[in-house]
């Protein structure tokens, strides 16, 4: 009896150890931080999320998403950006439906894909227009925010604890089921909560609700962050104008995000970040969506909302570096989930990599791309899938210098300092060999990581652009360009040379063009040759050059002469 009960027991404990054994382990999804930027990491594997969002609709039947996924995976796409909306998603009160999310996650699968999914909860483009019918009739019970005016306005009230406890909800409904059915697999690997908040046709809400927390005493921790001193109301501590008035209404904003991104965590801790409608155009505080997580707000909204990683800008207007800047900051890394698709959504992605790290880039409505965006696209992907081995490597604790450089028709160049190199870096059209440089077309934006792996040793990921290597001291001496034609030859004859010899000497070293080859990249950030340019390619060793039609993975290394 003895033996078979040890016998027993042995069995259990080997059927629990292979039980054990054959168990999915728990994958983890994190945002992770670093010097030069963030990035996703999937079970300790960093990732570029090279992404594209989806149309509103375009994720709202089953046919539609199972169409959709192939498309994008062969437009090179790793990532899509996918709307879930509240009102499919919660029909009747307390009825889930959760198909279209479990389609989606099922059609990135197969296509060896990830999900970043938007929830358009009580907010999309400040808005409730995605809010359920059921929600959107009961106004008693879920009230709106009204104008100064009085005039109530299609925008939920952020003040009501009833529609924060039924959009909450809802999102903790979807929190769950993605845990349930993702927990191993990771495929979904950021949440978006909420869509572009903010304010419209006034600075902030005037609802009853509003009024009395308008009346009470700003929070000290608000205070602090913004480096204030004085107490009291909004008011008082802000005054009655429209700034002050955005001020409040992003701190309530951000308090209601704060709750629903603490709830998140709590169920299924994957990143999460709110997008911001830009403030352009000179418009003034309910002239936009006023009080989103804009970056003149970004302590406001750092301060009441820790749980939420990132503030991230939604970007059409023109100045894409400005905007782009104005949220890479150390405590916020650069993720772009929204750009305008476009023939220049290329270089923007080759120029968020190399200037910031950025944790993703992700042109808006890429499943209606015009066509000539669509191949700008595929081939700016195309050329970071090659290099992100090496680009990774320093999110990998293999820290290297790296650059991104951006131009148009108006900034069309740009000058980097490395040390004792100068990199001078220019758009490709600056080269008047293309007849569209100079006959009045518009310049297609060009645009490159510049990635130094040693040195006199550099990476170019590339588009557009033209760069030159020198010396400090050869630039300081550096001759007007006007004194060169396009082929390098000298302008003028005898009479310019003898006014030359009337000059100083040229002192110190210069750089020259050891070689330049187009690589490939290896999984292990090692570089194989596939081609080299030595003599037109280079304009005999002048330049290193990359033509607005090319996408390239140039080496370039350099040597010192005098």
């Amino acid at each position: 009896m003895r033996n078979r009960t040890h016998i027993l027991i042995r069995t259990a404990c080997l059927l629990c150890a292979l039980w054990w054994l054959s168990a999915p382990a728990k994958a983890t999804v994190k945002l992770v931080s670093g010097t030069t930027g963030a990035h996703i990491e999937i079970n300790g594997q960093p990732m570029l999320l090279l992404g594209g969002e989806l149309s509103n609709s375009a994720a709202t039947s089953v046919a539609d998403i199972q169409e959709v996924f192939p498309r994008m995976q062969a437009l090179g796409l790793n990532t899509l950006l996918v709307p879930l909306q509240w009102d499919l998603t919660e029909p009747s009160e307390g009825r889930f439906d959760f198909t279209l999310l479990d389609t989606t996650v099922k059609a990135a699968r197969e296509c060896s894909m990830k999900v970043v999914f938007l929830w358009f909860g009580a907010w999309k483009n400040s808005m409730s227009c995605y809010a359920p019918a059921w929600f959107k009739a009961d106004v008693k019970r879920f009230p709106r925010a009204v104008t100064a005016e009085g005039k109530p306005l299609e925008i939920a009230s952020a003040f009501s604890e009833q529609v924060f406890r039924a959009d909450s909800a809802a999102f903790t409904a979807v929190m769950r089921h993605i845990k349930d059915i993702d927990a191993t697999q990771n495929t979904v690997v950021m949440m978006q909560i909420e869509n572009e908040i903010g304010m419209l046709e006034s600075a902030r809400d005037h609802s009853t609700s509003a009024e009395k927390a308008y009346k009470k005493t700003v929070p000290s921790a608000l205070l602090h962050s913004m480096g204030l001193k004085k107490k009291g109301s909004w008011a008082d501590v802000f005054g009655q104008s429209d700034s002050g008035d955005e001020i409040f209404m992003a701190w309530h904003y951000a308090k209601y995000v704060e709750r629903l991104a603490k709830t998140a965590r709590a169920i299924h801790d994957i990143p999460l970040y709110v997008n911001a409608a830009m403030n352009s155009r000179g418009r003034k505080p309910g002239e936009y969506p006023s009080a989103g997580p804009l970056a003149h707000l970004m302590p406001v909204w750092k301060t009441a909302a820790p749980s939420v990683d990132l503030m991230a800008p939604d970007i059409y207007d023109t100045g894409f570096k400005n905007w782009a800047k104005q949220y890479a900051t150390p405590n916020n890394p650069l993720f772009i989930p929204e750009s305008r698709c476009c023939s220049n959504s290329g270089a923007r992605a080759l120029y968020v990599f190399g200037a910031y790290d950025a944790v993703g880039f992700s042109p808006f409505a890429i499943d209606n791309a015009a066509a000539d965006a669509k191949p700008e696209i595929q081939k700016s992907y195309a050329a970071l899938r090659e290099a992100a081995p090496l680009l990774l490597s320093n999110k990998q604790g293999k820290a290297q210098k790296s650059w991104g450089v951006l131009f148009d028709q108006t900034d069309k160049d740009t000058l980097i300092a490395d040390g004792e190199t100068m990199l001078q870096c220019a758009h490709y059209f600056t080269l008047p060999w293309d007849p569209r440089a100079t006959n009045g077309s518009t310049w297609r934006e060009g645009g490159a990581i510049i990635k130094k792996l040693a040195e006199k040793d550099y990476l170019i990921i590339g588009s557009g652009v033209v760069i030159t290597f020198l010396t400090n001291s050869e630039w300081e001496q550096k001759k007007p360009a006007s004194q060169l034609g396009e082929d390098g030859f000298a302008t003028a004859g005898s009479q310019q040379r003898a006014a030359e010899k009337q000059t100083k000497r040229f002192k110190g070293k210069r750089l020259g063009l050891a070689s330049v080859e187009e690589v490939s990249v290896n999984d292990d950030g090692t570089t194989s040759r596939v081609r080299s340019f030595c003599g037109d390619e280079t304009h005999q060793g002048r330049h290193v050059r990359i033509s607005v039609d090319d996408y390239k993975v140039l080496r370039v290394k350099l040597y010192e002469y005098q």
